[in-house]
């Protein structure tokens, strides 16, 4: 019998299970018995069984040798950690109230940070009323720092890193989203134990920039601080830090990004007011200055009326539907280079489980971000032909909370391309989610996601005379499309000079 009570021991007992697995299953003439495996609830275990299922259903009996017991490697939240899990006098909350389990070591221990700091989360009085005191905080008070110890932590590292020894990007989207979630949920907490805390939902990504490969051989941190706060909502920065090269080099940022956060009351799903902000350092007035700026940019584009299409706008539209019509009335004749967008479409679809729950329940941002990023990489991979390389995030829109069960369908094309720089030709993808109601019949956007890729010059390299195919819409819809990610893309540029 072997029993995987700790971590210390999971790399043995998996390669003894492989051994067992392979002998029963790979060699199907030999004289080992055909195995059976049925898991049943054995003592707050997973047990295997091998042999005939019902020769083996007496649960009492004593374990063989030939049967392996899996226990749970997961700590309970608000467990204490120095306390035996099987202790007959533990106290843990109702496996109803506890956050998903699929979650990343850094999400995980910043859900347990939240959860220590505010109890009240788990067990909230029907008639407890909303806060009623509204405090004033600094950046300081909230600001909270990350650190991947890759140097020193090598099973943390082989976590993390992708096939190109690189931080995997869809992993580091998840955890911007708990650091910037853990953030706000510090600003707005108060020592008010008699009153509800507010649920902090992610509103929208507003961008996030790489501006250098992170890599997965040296120790990283990321910073998280609140730059401005508004009536109900609240803008997040978050910086990932790298060591330097050598010992004389500084550390250097090498992401950016910026997470706005909105507060809803727990019981009315109502906007909730939030602590007031007061910056101190010049850095502060500065970030707080900007985020204000761009927040009243977004004030005026959701309260401009729809117009009709200008003369200028439906030359643009006629423009990139030129092409388009040749594709479909004269095949032959269409540009080798081009490629119309419903043909670089991918598309994948699950099941939203319990496991990728956050605290409120419902189904975790960071989460949906990482799945939308791995299929817009695959996107882009299966366009260029070579391995692509993130550099952006231009914007993430969450319309609609995705609940556990929910059928989550995730579409994905290549919008257009650039060629003004030959050496970093860019790609760029949009991934649009819908939450998918058979039952109903019915199908609503949840979610947008823009992302900007370019090629590896390494691969690149290998391919001669490598160039971006250009994409074009066909429909007047798809163009429209096009037109506004391209309009969205040159009001960031202008921004940022």
């Amino acid at each position: 019998m072997f029993v995987a009570h700790n971590l210390k021991n999971r790399v043995k007992i998996r390669s003894q299970l492989i051994y067992i697995l392979r002998t029963h299953f790979c060699v199907i003439n030999s004289a080992y018995p055909i195995c059976y495996f049925s898991t049943h609830n054995y003592k707050n275990r997973v047990v295997f069984f091998e042999g005939n299922p019902k020769d083996s259903m007496d649960l009492n009996s004593s374990l063989s040798s030939n049967t392996i017991s899996v226990v749970s490697t997961l700590i309970k939240p608000t467990e204490d950690a120095k306390s035996s899990p099987t202790s007959s006098d533990e106290v843990h909350k109702p496996i109803c109230y506890w956050p998903g389990v699929y979650h990343s070591p850094v999400t995980d221990a910043l859900w347990n940070e939240r959860v220590s700091i505010n109890e009240r989360l788990f067990d909230i009085p029907d008639d407890a009323p909303p806060p009623t005191e509204l405090l004033t905080r600094t950046p300081s008070e909230s600001r909270t720092t990350i650190v991947y110890a890759f140097s020193s932590d090598s099973t943390l590292r082989e976590q993390y890193k992708d096939p190109w020894n690189e931080f995997r990007i869809g992993k580091l989207l998840e955890d911007l989203d708990a650091l910037a979630c853990t953030v706000t949920f510090k600003h707005c907490s108060d020592d008010d134990i008699t009153t509800r805390p507010l649920m902090l939902v992610t509103a929208s990504v507003d961008r996030i920039v790489l501006k250098k490969p992170i890599s997965v051989d040296k120790d990283l941190k990321i910073i998280g601080s609140i730059i401005w706060v508004g009536h109900s909502s609240i803008e997040i920065q978050m910086e990932v830090i790298t060591q330097g090269e050598g010992p004389d080099d500084s550390d250097s940022v090498a992401l950016t990004a910026n997470f706005i956060f909105v507060a809803r009351d727990y019981k009315t799903s109502k906007a909730a007011q939030v602590n007031r902000l007061t910056p101190e350092t010049e850095l502060e007035k500065f970030l707080y200055d900007g985020a204000e700026a761009r927040d009243k940019a977004r004030r005026m584009k959701r309260g401009e009326d729809k117009k009709q299409s200008d003369k200028s706008e439906v030359n643009r539209l006629e423009a990139l539907l030129s092409e388009g019509r040749i594709f479909s009335d004269m095949p032959a004749l269409a540009d080798r280079d081009s490629i119309l967008l419903r043909d670089t479409q991918l598309e994948n679809a699950l099941i939203c489980h319990p496991q990728q729950r956050n605290l409120h329940g419902r189904i975790f941002g960071g989460f949906l971000m990482h799945k939308a990023f791995e299929l817009a990489f695959s996107t882009a991979y299966a366009f260029a032909g070579i391995v692509p390389s993130f550099l952006e995030v231009d914007h993430v829109d969450f319309y609609k909370p995705v609940d556990v069960g929910d059928f989550l369908r995730f579409k994905s094309c290549v919008l257009y391309t650039e060629h003004d720089n030959p050496d970093q030709p860019l790609i760029y993808v949009e991934v649009v989610a819908h939450v998918t109601r058979p039952e109903m019949r019915s199908s609503v956007v949840s979610n947008t996601f823009y992302f900007t890729f370019t090629v590896r010059p390494e691969a690149k390299a290998t391919k001669n005379g490598f160039r971006l195919r250009n994409v074009v819409p066909a429909t007047e819809e798809e163009a429209r499309r096009v037109l506004e990610r391209m309009d969205a893309e040159a009001l960031q540029r202008s921004q940022s000079i």
